[in-house]
């Protein structure tokens, strides 16, 4: 039966009442249809070939990513991972706003880069995609079926630069290597991305959401103690739970005076950072961070960071 935002849990409205600015914007937007967006994968192919090979396609650019794209097919088609473009790894299905945490970290192509939960592999295949396949990715996972995932979608876009991993993220702080740029798409309730599935507030509970934020300050922390001096971190989750985003973020400046949060400038409407939440204060700095409600460019919810650690 179809789910509707009647179903939503009394505790779960309560609690989103208190920080959304336009809970009913968010509640709307959540129990919509959410809108196909493809990535073209410039290792394999380009833009224009792309728009002339998929003409019964109706591309519309998106605004923050150059090779990006909203997708509709002109007759109601929705299959797009049974065209050929998808099987040969042209194109890559992805969500608009999950394009964003590659292009803000920007790997150069000698770069060594740590994706640390990497599976299925979209932004580790836009990474590779970024770097031209120079330099060094390294993949990690910590399951074998996610691993799979993975390994299947780099062998599909052709990515020859990246060695995977299986391991806990935090196991990483055992490694004696450094990194030039580290992105943590961090595991999360996806409470950004509802739309997906109605699952996601069917599991949802407040202490999971205290587990998850603990799970996410290990995996943060250890991230920034491998990063090299100079380097760049991205700290990404499809959640829009404060416990999970800038309470991770104030988290990280507070353990590590090096730690500096720098500004995202993107072409994208965005919502404001919370700075206090259940009588927890957050550092002003997190008003640097990229903060997107479903409603605010018709996408999933994401929240974003960039950090850089000082010399």
């Amino acid at each position: 039966m179809q789910k509707t935002k009647e179903d939503l849990k009394p505790k779960f409205i309560e609690r989103y009442r208190k920080f959304c600015p336009d809970y009913e914007g968010f509640v709307n937007y959540s129990f919509t249809y959410l809108r196909k967006s493809v990535r073209v994968n410039t290792l394999k192919t380009t833009v224009e070939d792309i728009k002339e090979e998929m003409k019964e396609w109706n591309l519309k650019q998106i605004p923050w990513c150059d090779y990006g794209f909203f997708i509709q097919h002109s007759e109601g088609r929705r299959d797009i991972g049974n065209t050929i473009q998808h099987v040969l790894g042209k194109i890559y299905v992805q969500e608009a706003v999950s394009m964003i945490p590659p292009i803000i970290l920007n790997p150069k192509e000698g770069d060594v880069v740590l994706d640390m939960c990497a599976s299925p592999g979209s932004k580790t295949t836009q990474l590779a995609q970024i770097m031209k396949n120079k330099g060094l990715i390294i993949a990690n996972d910590i399951k074998g079926d996610r691993i799979a995932a993975l390994g299947i979608n780099l062998q599909r876009c052709g990515v020859s630069n990246c060695i995977v991993t299986r391991m806990h993220g935090q196991s990483f702080g055992k490694k004696q290597i450094l990194f030039d740029k580290i992105l943590v798409d961090a595991p999360c309730s996806a409470t950004g991305a509802i739309r997906k599935s109605f699952k996601t507030v069917e599991m949802w509970n407040p202490n999971m959401i205290r587990r998850l934020s603990a799970t996410q300050k290990s995996l943060i922390t250890t991230a920034f103690r491998l990063l090299k001096p100079g380097g760049t971190m991205v700290y990404s989750t499809c959640s829009v739970e404060p416990e999970e985003d800038e309470e991770v973020i104030d988290y990280l400046l507070k353990e590590f005076s090096d730690a500096k949060l720098e500004d995202i400038r993107l072409d994208i409407k965005r919502g404001r950072p919370v700075l206090e939440f259940e009588n927890k204060s957050y550092s002003e700095e997190v008003k640097k961070c990229l903060r997107l409600w479903p409603q605010d460019n018709d996408t999933e919810g994401f929240f974003i960071s960039k950090i850089k650690k000082l010399p």
